[in-house]
């Protein structure tokens, strides 16, 4: 549907059951985010605050908060846009197919912004930051954030919309040190457009003008997270997206999105940075306080009638799961297109996304040699940590498989096939002193830790234990221990107390393991962590902790463990330390007395009563 509109898209959602209004008042300080959070694990609906505490301004959250209504909203444009992707990556397919593809190319023509002269909803109203719903998402947050901005810089250089950047980056609305109303903090890493932007700024002493639109059609919205193809343009992605062309005006020298909902502008000047943060994030715990670049606002903007656009994230599955389930379908195979050899790749969702990385690539290089063993993997490897945001990763587990058996998208099973065919002495390659998502607290530092590669292909060398190997209940220091899947146990002790500590406890299990070597083959992969129960209760669980808690230079061990020529390898079962160190973040959690406070909206009489099934 070409919506024209944040309004029209929730009112074709209401039209079709998809929406549910709140007609209580309901207040932004962690019962809009409560609520949010229960509907969307529920699978509910898209949601319509009409009364906000504190703001004349309606909000609406959920809007993506599942891949079918993410479908519904791009119903019409869907299947263009695919076929548009897969032409950016196979361009002859055009030519082998004309009449199959005749309609992609006749909407990308209609999806080039529009400079709008005349029809300007969003310059309706000039407003105040404070007079937008001040959402407070989490008990810890330093305060109000905006959680679906859309983010919009141009390149000081080659100024104009089609050299521009529009990104996802979130900003503090209010709290720490920010002046209310004058001042804003912007969150995003260095390798971002938007970081791109600012360096060139900077070199030249000048201030980064920046926009930030919220609401407007939804296709705005995707085309903010979008990993799109070097070369197109975000704006040209939404008017494509949202069967609509991005219209966009100029207002004291800042660009407009005439569609959105709300418009903030304002300069980030170098050097200016303030504390941003707390913030519960999308790894399930918190980002910490730190400096960031200051925005200094020049003006905000609303459309009458205009409604704030909001989501929570927190620890996967959040909405921003069903953002990445969307991204999926809409670029298929774009990301293994850029990279020769690879077949899938999948960030895990369930581990916070950037932490782990599984992917599968083709195995060429070594017909000849009388043993199957990672060669071409590695070269893929290299390839995908070097690539995008899949350079954030911490854990890359990279597998060929001949006839074709194995996907990423069905973790247990890829999981197996790798540890029953993984040489522990030799598949276990690091990178240390390397960069790591800023919002991963596991590393030695802000955007600082390791990296570590898993390949394994050939013939499999183990059958995967399905118990606990009875060796580890004669462990005198383990306190309990779990099976989780084939070929993995999570294991309890003592609290983290240091890493000499671990050490020793280490070297003891090594004095008692080394011996039962034989007996543990079945046994590559041990997890220490804090509650084995907790950890091997479900995949998920297993999968959050395993690989938000373990920095993979520092926390992983081996039984009968060796290092030879820089090469580090182990001859007994591999050991993850993915127990909470005092410089991890905490983990989000709610506040039990707000869960109490909504239950009236979801009791009889309430607006959601009856909503969730």
């Amino acid at each position: 549907m070409a919506y024209s509109s944040l309004e029209a898209a929730l009112l074709d959602l209401e039209r079709t059951g998809q929406l549910v209004r709140i007609r209580e008042e309901v207040d932004p300080y962690l019962e809009m985010a409560a609520i949010h959070l229960r509907v969307y694990e529920a699978g509910g609906p898209a949601l319509l605050f009409e009364r906000v505490k504190g703001s004349r301004f309606r909000a609406a959250s959920n809007i993506f908060g599942t891949l079918d209504r993410s479908r519904f909203l791009f119903r019409e444009s869907l299947n263009q846009v695919q076929q548009l992707i897969r032409l950016k990556n196979d361009p002859m397919k055009a030519l082998k197919h004309p009449f199959q593809y005749a309609g992609a190319g006749w909407a990308a023509l209609k999806a080039l912004p529009l400079k709008n002269p005349l029809n300007k909803p969003v310059l309706y109203q000039q407003i105040r930051i404070s007079e937008i719903p001040q959402i407070h998402h989490w008990p810890m947050d330093g305060g109000a954030f905006v959680t679906l901005p859309q983010v919009y810089t141009e390149d000081i250089d080659q100024p104009g919309i089609m050299k521009a950047n529009l990104g996802m980056y979130r900003i503090q609305l209010s709290g720490n040190e920010y002046v209310q109303d004058k001042e804003i903090g912007l969150h995003y890493q260095l390798h971002r457009g938007i970081g791109v932007h600012q360096t060139k700024a900077n070199r030249k002493g000048q201030p980064l003008k920046v926009s930030v639109f919220a609401g407007g059609p939804p296709s705005h919205t995707v085309s903010a997270v979008m990993p799109l193809p070097e070369g197109m343009s975000e704006m040209t992605f939404a008017g494509l997206l949202g069967s609509r062309r991005f219209r966009y005006t100029y207002r004291d020298g800042f660009c407009i999105s005439t569609d959105a909902d709300f418009v903030i502008t304002g300069e980030v000047y170098p050097e200016e940075n303030k504390p941003e943060g707390p913030f519960g994030d999308h790894l399930g715990y918190y980002s910490l306080r730190h400096d960031f670049p200051l925005m200094r606002v020049k003006a905000v903007y609303a459309r009458q009638n205009a409604i704030w656009p909001f989501t929570v994230v927190g620890r996967p599955p959040q909405e921003d799961t069903s953002f990445g389930q969307l991204i999926h379908e809409i670029t298929g195979d774009a990301i293994p297109q850029e990279i020769p050899g690879l077949k899938e790749v999948h960030a895990v969702d369930a581990a916070g996304v950037h932490p782990l990385l599984l992917a599968v690539g083709s195995e060429r290089y070594t017909p000849y040699l009388p043993t199957k063993q990672p060669a071409e993997l590695l070269t893929i490897a290299n390839h995908v940590l070097g690539t995008g945001q899949l350079s954030l990763a911490k854990f890359l587990f990279i597998t060929a498989d001949d006839q074709n058996r194995v996907s990423t998208h069905h973790e247990q099973a890829f999981f197996e096939y790798l540890l029953e065919r993984i040489h522990l002495d030799r598949d276990v390659h690091f990178h240390t002193n390397t960069t790591i998502d800023t919002l991963d607290y596991s590393g030695t530092g802000l955007n600082t830790g390791s990296k570590v590669v898993f390949a394994a292909y050939g013939e499999p060398v183990r059958t995967l234990c399905q118990s606990v190997p009875e060796v580890m209940g004669r462990l005198p220091f383990v306190k309990d221990a779990r099976w989780v899947m084939p070929g993995v146990v999570a294991f309890q002790t003592s609290a983290y107390s240091g890493a000499g500590a671990a050490r020793e406890t280490i070297q003891e299990m090594d004095v008692y393991l080394r011996s039962s070597i034989d007996e543990l083959n079945g046994l590559p992969l041990m997890i220490w962590c804090d509650d084995a129960a907790f950890t091997a209760a479900n995949l998920r669980n297993w999968l959050w902790v395993s690989f938000t808690r373990s920095n993979p230079s520092h926390d992983i061990y081996g039984i009968d463990a060796f290092t030879e020529n820089k090469h580090w390898g182990c001859r007994g079962p591999l050991i993850i330390d993915a127990r909470i160190k005092p410089h991890h973040a905490p983990a989000v959690v709610t506040d039990p007395e707000v869960e109490k406070k909504v239950e009236r909206l979801f009791d009889k009489g309430g607006s959601l009563y009856g909503a969730l099934k």
